[in-house]
């Protein structure tokens, strides 16, 4: 669906407008996923260990560092910045080139994790980094996007998955998040990835599906029996296969550990499937309180227990969840749908821990507002809010929640598990 007043807003005389009126002026966003930043900045406010690491996955990347002027992406190496003296050098760093960053251009700040600082200033200013990152995001506008990353204080993180996702065009819609990367640095050495998709007729889950079609997997599109023919047509076209089914059904974690027994397991699993049923709760009958739970947490809970027990999750397997804003931030008329979304949250963070030791990450994405046909038909001004509520000012796309995914689905992602990605453009709600 077109944006109207984003086309305005960069229009010669819209954008002349909107600067006299102090209008919001959102930049377009480059969501080219094959745009990788073209010169990068690499700054270290003092003691710094990532250096060479980032001087390695830098050229393997193909992207030249510069010592000044402008660039595409400013990546800072907080990682020796461990006291409230120390952030005296990370300001200036900021002070003094934030503005050089091109429009949709990207910030990267590394830090150590909080849990294992060895004392209270250190965890104090490792997790203060969390602000102070949110809102350099807010302020760089140009549709820069600026991230946290956490990586160990011991042992050489694996850098090398995050970065290229981080650095690209992939990442256009993520902004202000803190993602925390392990020392992993293995995943699936199957040729041919084995991925489940459910919910993926349309919208998000079709884009879901067409972007591991792209990187060579074999796409498992699940949805309801009525969207039997849509799914033919995407098999055909993706040259995956169709399963049609009721995800709360009780056969159906027989029947998908069945499809998947046949296919020699899955390596990914991406649960999609979503419905909201949305009412004030005094207004809302149990019918509609109990089918979101039922689709949005119970069954993908009851399906992935299912492929787990029968050993059908192949070793260095990826399963990534997709919640919500909503789980987040609440909603009015979604008391229903935020608790099953925010139920997402804690249940993937629990299996996180799980499925650890067989070497499979769970992880989860909670989009924001996504243009898609169920977005189209909010009214205006409600619609026209979701779109501007957020540091990029418009709406995502479904593919920024498919490259998402495909990102943490990545072999190289090993090191990445219990994390929640938002995909909200930085979202002003919410955490």
């Amino acid at each position: 669906m077109s944006d109207r007043y984003l086309d305005f807003a960069n229009s010669g005389i819209g954008h002349w407008l909107t600067g006299t009126l102090g209008l919001p002026q959102p930049v377009p966003i480059d969501r080219n996923p094959l745009r990788v930043a073209g010169s990068a900045l690499v700054a270290d406010p003092g003691g710094g260990r990532l250096g060479g690491l980032l001087e390695r996955e830098l050229e393997r990347l193909g992207v030249p560092r510069r010592a000044d002027g402008p660039v595409d992406a400013l990546i800072v190496d907080a990682t020796g910045c461990a006291t409230v003296a120390a952030t005296g050098e990370l300001y200036r760093i900021f002070h003094e080139s934030l503005r050089s960053v091109r429009p949709n251009g990207r910030i990267v700040l590394l830090a150590q994790d909080p849990d294992q600082a060895p004392g209270e200033e250190a965890a104090a200013i490792w997790r203060g980094l969390e602000g102070f990152v949110r809102s350099l995001a807010k302020e760089a506008r140009k549709a820069i996007a600026a991230q946290l990353v956490y990586v160990p204080v011991e042992g050489e993180p694996a850098l090398g998955s995050t970065l290229g996702f981080l650095l690209s065009g992939r990442s256009a819609y993520v902004s202000g998040q803190a993602i925390r990367v392990g020392v992993a640095a293995v995943g699936s050495a199957n040729l041919q990835r084995i991925v489940l998709v459910t919910g993926a007729s349309r919208g998000i889950g079709a884009a879901i599906a067409a972007s591991f079609a792209r990187s060579g997997a074999h796409v498992t599109g699940l949805d309801m029996p009525a969207a039997q023919d849509a799914l033919a047509e995407q098999a055909g076209r993706l040259g995956g296969s169709a399963l049609a089914l009721d995800i709360t059904a009780p056969d159906a974690p027989g029947r998908i550990v069945e499809d998947a027994r046949a296919k020699g397991g899955y390596d990914v699993i991406v649960h999609n499937a979503g419905i909201t049923r949305d009412k004030t709760i005094a207004r809302m009958d149990a019918d509609r309180w109990n089918s979101v739970m039922e689709v949005n947490l119970a069954a993908p809970m009851r399906v992935t227990a299912a492929l787990l027990q029968a050993g059908q999750i192949r070793g260095g397997g990826r399963i990534v969840a997709v919640s919500s804003l909503s789980g987040i931030a609440g909603n009015v008329g979604q008391t229903n749908y935020a608790l099953s979304k925010a139920g997402v949250i804690g249940w993937i963070q629990r299996l996180a821990r799980e499925v650890a030791p067989a070497g499979i990450t769970a992880n989860a994405v909670a989009p924001g507002f996504i243009e898609t046909r169920m977005t189209a038909a909010v009214p205006f001004t409600i619609r026209e809010a979701g779109r501007r509520m957020n540091s990029m000012g418009q709406g995502g796309q479904p593919e920024d929640v498919a490259e998402t995914i495909a990102w943490l689905a990545e072999p190289g992602s090993a090191g990445i598990s219990g994390e929640i990605v938002r995909v909200c453009g930085q979202s002003l709600l919410g955490a």
